[in-house]
């Protein structure tokens, strides 16, 4: 079955050392991160999720457990 024929989210990763980019199935991001760090860059954590979904993501997380909301 192809991306387009699943329901499940792709998440943006990128990896500058490389200059690459690529979008990976959610269930699969910390297996390809894994994968390509290890394989590419001895293990080194080079290649990541694309650091404005991470950011946007992080920030929606604290906003849906009332992290950012003041005192």
């Amino acid at each position: 079955m192809s991306e387009q024929e699943t329901d499940e989210p792709t998440v943006p990763i990128v990896c500058e050392a490389c200059g690459t980019t690529s979008r990976v199935a959610l269930s699969d991001l910390r297996e390809s991160l894994e994968t390509h760090n290890e394989h590419r860059h001895d293990g080194e954590e080079i290649a990541q999720v694309d650091p404005v979904i991470a950011d946007a993501l992080a920030d929606a997380v604290a906003d849906d457990l009332g992290l950012l909301e003041d005192e």
